[in-house]
């Protein structure tokens, strides 16, 4: 009979199990850094448990764990029981990337023997979801806010630009002839398709991805239509620079319908919510599932778990505030340093916690809440916190626990 091991399923006396709740696991649990929600503060139920734990069935399962190498390259990525014991015996270290997911990097070289991962990408006016699935593993879900404040933050800025003209103040001069060149992409489309490249370039440096398949979006030209033409043109355009840019990036690039994406769905049995701002695998990672597995032919998800970002907007080329204060004095207003640090640094405060830097007020801090985005203070010192990584998103790590139930608090 062979022996079980101290990650066995059934090994399960009282002491055992005490021992595996110490541990310390490579995936972030709800109640790890980059999760600022813990289990305790869930509404309790018959099927949540205490602590997610790797040795919970695979039908329910944890998302993989990324590895790359000694020297970088990604690897297949592992379960969190496999990376929690190359990290104790010092084969591993951990990592973050710079949208905030957890990784390993090994500390000698391995020649890699990749399998196909594919990305699905399902593109959406308010909210976005991408995926990563293999041949038969799911190995994590993304849900993220899509980008919606450009066209009207330059908008604002043109009004204030040409407001200072009046004025006696600095100014940029009237350029008359500024006429934009063909093929331009506008700043707003450019910002949304933007976020998704992003987060793949992360992705992509620790995964071996291959493959992306899209869901395409159409836009029907209509004859002697200026205006309906005019308003979905930025559509078109800003799928093809989407497109041409993960073919830089030396993907294979799929498209699907949104008629293929439903009929797949509905052939594995798997079904979508209505409710699409609803931070769950149902609303919008299901159909990016669906796109990926269509790549790599996986037939059912083994994690419903998911990542949620958002975007960090930041206030930039904005010399001062709309309205002067007292003495008709307007004081300086936006930029993405403050006092020498990155606004939006994830940093450790002795009293808060985890928590990332905003702005800044008389050689203070500001500090804000990664769930929320709130301002917890304005009066952090330098010294009373610790620098852990650079992130543009708030980003945080939703579990689901036996029983397929989300914790969303």
């Amino acid at each position: 009979m062979q022996k079980l091991t101290s990650l066995s399923v059934s090994d399960t006396t009282p002491r055992r199990l005490k021992a595996r709740q110490s541990a310390s696991l490579a995936l972030p649990s709800a109640g790890e850094p980059l999760n600022p929600m813990s289990l305790s503060e869930a509404k309790p139920c018959r099927h949540w448990r205490t602590e997610i734990h790797p040795a919970i069935e695979q039908e329910w399962g944890n998302p993989r764990v990324p590895v790359v190498d000694a020297e970088g390259k990604a690897l297949m990525p592992c379960t969190p029981a496999k990376a929690r014991i190359l990290i104790k015996q010092g084969k591993a270290k951990p990592r973050w990337n710079k949208i905030g997911m957890f990784y390993i990097q090994l500390k000698h070289k391995v020649e890699p023997k990749n399998q196909i991962l594919g990305v699905g990408v399902d593109p959406g006016s308010k909210y976005e979801a991408i995926s990563v699935v293999g041949r038969r593993d799911t190995v994590l879900n993304t849900m993220l806010e899509a980008v919606d404040w450009v066209k009207k933050a330059l908008e604002q800025r043109r009004r204030m630009r040409r407001a200072r003209r009046y004025r006696k103040t600095r100014r940029r001069a009237c350029r008359g002839d500024n006429r934009h060149p063909k093929g331009r992409v506008p700043p707003s489309t450019k910002a949304r398709w933007d976020v998704k490249l992003r987060v793949i370039r992360q992705l992509k440096r620790m995964l071996p991805i291959s493959h992306v398949v899209v869901e395409d979006i159409k836009a029907i030209t209509k004859k002697a239509s200026k205006g309906w033409n005019a308003d979905f043109s930025p559509i078109e355009v800003g799928k093809q620079y989407f497109y041409s840019t993960l073919k830089a990036m030396s993907l294979e690039v799929t498209t699907k319908s949104g008629k293929e994406t439903k009929a797949f769905r509905d052939n594995l049995g798997l079904k979508k919510i209505r409710n699409k701002s609803k931070p769950v695998f149902e609303s919008q990672c299901v159909d990016s599932w669906c796109l990926a597995s269509m790549a790599t032919g996986a037939r059912h998800p083994t994690t419903r778990s998911l990542y949620y970002l958002v975007p960090l907007r930041w206030h930039r080329r904005q010399l001062h505030r709309l309205e002067p204060g007292k003495g008709g004095v307007r004081r300086r207003y936006g930029g993405t340093i403050s006092l020498g640090l990155k606004k939006g640094a994830l940093v450790k405060n002795v009293e808060y916690g985890l928590c990332y830097v905003g702005g800044n007020l008389k050689n203070r801090f500001s500090l804000h809440d990664l769930k929320t985005g709130k301002r917890i203070t304005q009066n952090a010192k330098r010294d009373s916190f610790k620098i852990l990584t650079k992130m543009p998103f708030r980003i945080q790590f939703l579990p689901t626990l036996k029983g397929r139930i989300s914790l969303v608090v």
